[in-house]
C-alpha cells in the first residue's frame, strides 16, 4: 500500500512539473496544477487496467498463469490463486472420498438407494439395479414407487412410520423360483431417504423348512403313536380271537416300524450334516454296486406288486467299470433312495432304467429314469427339502419318509457332486448324480461295448 501511494505521488510530481516547466513563464502555477491532474489521470488509468487484466483472470479461473506479479493488484493475484488452488484441492478430496463412499456402496452386498424428499431416485447401486430392475440411464430422478408398483411398498412409503422393514417380491421372482427381499427406509438429511434392500430368498426359505421340520416331524411320530395306543388300549379292554390279537400286532408292528424307519433316517441326516466330508482314499466298485442295486430292487418290485404280472420293467445298464471314491455306505444309501422312489412311484408295469456311465470329460454320471406320474416345475426346486412332498397321501401310502432325496443331495454334496432333477406332468422323471472327475476311477473295457449289468422285464 505504501508503495502504491508513492508511486500515486510520483505520477502527480512528475506531472506537475512537466506542467510548469512547458508553460513557464506565462503560466507557471496553472500548467503545474493541470499537468497534476493529468498525473493523477494517467495513474488511475493505469491501475484501472490493471484491476480489468486482474478481474479477466478471476473470470477465466485459469491458477496456471499469472495475471499481475507486481503492486497491490500483483498482491491480489497471488492471494486469489493460492485461495482457488486450495479450494480446488479441497473440492477434489472431497470428491476423492465421494467417489470412495459411492464405490464403497457399489461393493455392498445389499441394494442402497438415495432418495430426495419427493421420493425420486438421486443414485442407487448395481445390486439395487438387479433387486429392483432399475436402470441408471433411465431411471435417475424417477419416483421410487412409480417403478416398483408394490402395494405393500406403498403403504409402506406413505406410513412415514420406517421403524420396521418390509418384505416384498423381488423382481425376478417367479412360482418355481420366489425371491424376497427386505426393503428398509432411513431418514437423513432435510427429508431424504435411503432405502437398503437384501435378498432373504434363502432366510425365508430356511425358516419354512424350519417351521415345516418341527411340523412334519411332529406330524410323522404322533400318527403311528396314535395308531399304536389305540391298538394297544384295545388289546388291553377288548377280548380278542387270536387272529384279530395277531392282525392288531401286525399292524402295530407295522407303525413301530415306520417309526423306526423315520428315526434312522433322522439320524442319518444328522449325522450327513455332522461328520466331516468322505476321503478320497475308500473306492467302492460301481459294478458291485449296480448289481446290489439291481437285487435290491427285484425283492422292492416283489412286495410291492405280489401279482407277478404287474412287476416293473427294470433295466440296469453300466458303462462304467471303474470305482467311485467315497464312502460306500452313503453312496449305497443315495443310489438306493432314488431307485426305491422310482419303484414306489411308478404305476405297475412301468418301466425304470438305470444307468451308470463315464462322460467324456473324465466325470460320472449315475442316473434312474422312469415311467411315473412325473412332477410339475413348482415342485423340482423344493423336492430336496425335508418332508417335502408333491402328494403326501401317496407317498405315505408307499412307506415314504420324506426324508430321502433330502439325504441324497446331502450325500452328493458330500462326496462333490451335482444333483440334477428333470421331470414333468405325464412323462416321468430323471434323477441323476454327477462325480467329479477326481472320485472317479474308470477301467474300460477292451471292447469298449457296453456293459449290461442285469435286465429284468
Amino acid at each position: 500500500m505504501f508503495w502504491r501511494f508513492i508511486s500515486f505521488f510520483a505520477c502527480q510530481l512528475v506531472g506537475g512539473l512537466a506542467g510548469w516547466y512547458l508553460t513557464f513563464p506565462v503560466r507557471g502555477v496553472a500548467g503545474a496544477l493541470a499537468g497534476v491532474v493529468l498525473g493523477a489521470t494517467g495513474w488511475f488509468l493505469i491501475d484501472l487496467s490493471r484491476g480489468l487484466r486482474l478481474l479477466r483472470w478471476l473470470r477465466a479461473g485459469d491458477v496456471s498463469d499469472v495475471a499481475l506479479t507486481t503492486g497491490l493488484w500483483g498482491e491480489v493475484c497471488d492471494r486469489a490463486r493460492r485461495l482457488i488452488r486450495a479450494r480446488e484441492q479441497m473440492t477434489r478430496e472431497s470428491e476423492n472420498r465421494l467417489q470412495e463412499f459411492l464405490a464403497a456402496f457399489q461393493a455392498s452386498p445389499n441394494g442402497v438407494v438415495l432418495l430426495d424428499a419427493q421420493g425420486q431416485i438421486e443414485w442407487f447401486n448395481q445390486m439395487a439395479a438387479t433387486h429392483f430392475g432399475l436402470d441408471a440411464q433411465r431411471d435417475v430422478l424417477q419416483h421410487f414407487g412409480n417403478l416398483v408398483r408394490d402395494p405393500g411398498f406403498a403403504a409402506y412409503f406413505a406410513g412415514h412410520d420406517y421403524r420396521g422393514e418390509l418384505i416384498m417380491q423381488g423382481r425376478e421372482s417367479t412360482p418355481a423360483r420366489p425371491v424376497k427381499l427386505s426393503v428398509h427406509l432411513h431418514r437423513y438429511g432435510e427429508g431424504r431417504l435411503l432405502l437398503l434392500s437384501r435378498d432373504v430368498t434363502a432366510l425365508e426359505q430356511a425358516e419354512a423348512m424350519r417351521r415345516d421340520f418341527v411340523a412334519n416331524v411332529s406330524h410323522e411320530i404322533r400318527t403311528p403313536l396314535t395308531v399304536l395306543g389305540g391298538f394297544v388300549e384295545t388289546l388291553q379292554t377288548l377280548p380278542l380271537t387270536d387272529e384279530e390279537r395277531e392282525r392288531y400286532l401286525a399292524l402295530m408292528a407295522q407303525q413301530a416300524q415306520r417309526m423306526q424307519t423315520l428315526v434312522n433316517d433322522l439320524l442319518t441326516l444328522s449325522r450327513l450334516e455332522g461328520s466331516p466330508p468322505p476321503g478320497a482314499s475308500d473306492w467302492m466298485s460301481m459294478p458291485a454296486l449296480m448289481r446290489q442295486l439291481e437285487q435290491d430292487a427285484h425283492a422292492l418290485t416283489a412286495v410291492l406288486n405280489p401279482s407277478s404280472d404287474r412287476l416293473h420293467h427294470l433295466e440296469f445298464v453300466s458303462l462304467l467299470a471303474g470305482d467311485i471314491a467315497g464312502a460306500p455306505n452313503e453312496l449305497l444309501s443315495a443310489m438306493s433312495n432314488l431307485v426305491s422312489n422310482a419303484i414306489r412311484y411308478t404305476p405297475p408295469g412301468g418301466e425304470i432304467r438305470v444307468r451308470a456311465f463315464l462322460l467324456p470329460d473324465g466325470r460320472a454320471e449315475f442316473s434312474v429314469q422312469d415311467t411315473g406320474p412325473g412332477i410339475a416345475p413348482e415342485h423340482i426346486p423344493r423336492l430336496t427339502e425335508r418332508f417335502y412332498r408333491v402328494d403326501r397321501s401317496r407317498s405315505r401310502d408307499t412307506g415314504g419318509t420324506g426324508l430321502g432325496l433330502a439325504i441324497v443331495k446331502h450325500v452328493a454334496q458330500r462326496h462333490g457332486a451335482e444333483l440334477k432333477i428333470e421331470s414333468a406332468p405325464g412323462k416321468g422323471s430323471v434323477f441323476t448324480i454327477i462325480f467329479p472327475a477326481n472320485r472317479v476311477r474308470s477301467e474300460r473295457t477292451s471292447t469298449g461295448r457296453t456293459a449290461v449289468v442285469g435286465i429284468n422285464g
